[in-house]
């Protein structure tokens, strides 16, 4: 069974991406084995903490480079994604031995897709300027269909995470998609 990484970019437990993950979860759990990236710990990217990475950098590459296909669920946070995420990425995206930058990074070449649950903008500022990013680092990024939840009232004023049919439909047109991307 191949195995997928699910990054979410909201570190708050019952975060709106953490559950949109648990749904898309449900979703594949058939097909691959889901694992979560806990990156909690990854300190701010320092090249001087580079020739030596630190721990929560070698546990996060070893996650990456044993995962098939990495799925990123990311709020948007003043039309971009979330520094927590992108310090996450630039300690990924920095090349496994630094003694000889032509070395790949852990995420060269891998399969990855994005989603986000968030405002009326549905992530897609956010989603937009991560895909880019995600290319810049030469992975293989699925970007249609890309699932953008826009929260109603009950989520901002009472904590309470439903999809309707409709975000339902297009996360599990992600899903199989990405499924499919994955397993070519």
């Amino acid at each position: 069974m191949k195995n997928i990484l699910f990054i979410v970019g909201s570190l708050r437990k019952q975060s709106f991406n953490r559950q949109l993950a648990a749904m898309a979860e449900k979703m594949l759990s058939n097909q691959f084995k889901i694992k979560y990236l806990d990156f909690e710990e990854v300190p701010y990217m320092n090249q001087d903490l580079e020739s030596v990475a630190p721990a929560p950098v070698m546990h996060a590459r070893k996650e990456v480079l044993a995962a098939d296909g990495i799925w990123i669920f990311t709020p948007e946070y003043n039309y971009s994604y979330p520094g927590l995420l992108k310090n996450l990425l630039d300690w990924l995206s920095r090349p496994m031995d630094i003694s000889d930058y032509t070395n790949p990074s852990a995420v060269v070449g891998k399969k990855v897709t994005v989603s986000g649950a968030g405002g009326g903008n549905q992530t897609a500022s956010c989603r937009a300027k991560l895909n880019e990013l995600l290319e810049f680092m030469k992975m293989q990024v699925l970007t249609e269909p890309q699932a953008g939840i826009a929260l109603g009232v009950e989520a901002w004023t009472k904590g309470e995470f439903n999809l309707t049919d409709e975000q339902t439909a297009l996360l599990k047109a992600q899903a199989d998609k990405f499924a499919a991307f994955v397993n070519e």
